[in-house]
């Protein structure tokens, strides 16, 4: 049975779409070049480690950019700058994590183009990465990078599943990505590249029972990497994506931790951001990173370059 909601959902959103594809509603162009890089579905598609990991592969070829973003969840408004030594209540954590493993300008705004505009007043055009961005289309893009997870092709759309868009939207992107042996099958490519990516974490070195916890999108997926990598979990915790930790959250890790047996924590990068100072009352925590490997990346990196450059000055 159809959801209702997510009827209305589709037709909000597919008109939308329609709107700008035939020019009734216009997107805005900066005058650096603009890769987006975003998901068809809500979260646990990779965004963050996919453009670190792009950025840092710019990075080696000497390519100056910045990294554009809304700030999902920050309390603050308008557009700013990321200070890596902030609070991801001012910033967002994915932001504040991009910041610092990049250690580029991160600016994180509402209006994505306002946030480009003020980036290159203050530091002249270059390459925008545009975070999380497939959906947000006021902002002209010249690369437009999609994650695709294996559960898309099977899911519905929001609020009775997790698309923020149907299955077809990704046909307007340039790039489909695909991780770990993901096949292209049920996947309604047309013109699209296909890159790959392996996608794992950094295995905790640490003996012993753990106690896993985290607050991102799909957390089983998190607590089965460490299984696989040879963590016996003697308990886990599954918070909100993007949750805030407090002094009561403390206190009921540390019960649980006793309650299982464990002697160490494990958590993601994104956790330990929103943890900030409360993380020192969780020790032993090991902060587990994910990795993000990019397939024949100097190719990948030669076509995007040569693609931007073809593109960058084409009417928006």
């Amino acid at each position: 049975m159809k959801n209702p909601f997510s009827a209305i959902y589709g037709a909000v959103t597919g008109g939308r779409n329609r709107f700008y594809d035939h020019g009734v509603l216009s997107a805005r162009r900066l005058r650096g070049s603009v890769v987006s890089v975003g998901n068809i579905a809500a979260g646990g598609a990779g965004k963050t480690p996919f453009v670190i990991a792009l950025g840092e592969l710019l990075k080696k070829r000497g390519v100056s950019f910045d990294v554009l973003s809304r700030g999902y969840k920050r309390k603050s408004k308008g557009v700013t700058l990321v200070d890596p030594d902030g609070s991801p209540r001012d910033f967002g954590d994915e932001p504040l994590l991009i910041a610092r493993r990049l250690e580029v300008s991160v600016i994180v705004g509402e209006n994505r183009y306002e946030a480009g505009w003020i980036a290159e007043e203050n530091f002249g055009p270059r390459l925008h990465l545009l975070d999380d961005g497939f959906q947000h289309r006021r902002l002209a893009r010249d690369l437009d990078i999609v994650l695709v997870t294996p559960n898309d092709a099977k899911d519905r759309l929001m609020p009775a599943g997790r698309l923020r868009e149907a299955l077809p939207a990704i046909q307007r992107a340039d790039v489909v990505v695909l991780t770990n042996d993901m096949t292209t099958e049920g996947l309604p490519l047309t013109h699209q590249k296909v890159w790959r990516v392996r996608r794992g974490i950094v295995a905790p070195q640490a003996t012993g029972p753990c106690v896993a916890f985290c607050g991102i999108a799909q957390p089983e997926n998190f607590f089965a990497q460490l299984r696989a990598s040879g963590v016996t979990l003697a308990g886990t915790r599954a918070f909100r994506d993007h949750h805030w930790y407090g002094a009561s959250d403390v206190r009921e890790l540390l019960a649980l931790r006793k309650k299982s047996g464990a002697t160490w924590f494990a958590t993601t990068e994104k956790d330990a951001i929103n943890l900030g100072g409360l993380i020192a009352k969780l020790e032993p925590t090991h902060v587990v990173a994910v990795t993000m490997q990019i397939e024949n990346a100097d190719a990948i990196v030669n076509s995007l370059l040569a693609t931007i450059a073809a593109r960058n000055h084409r009417p928006a």
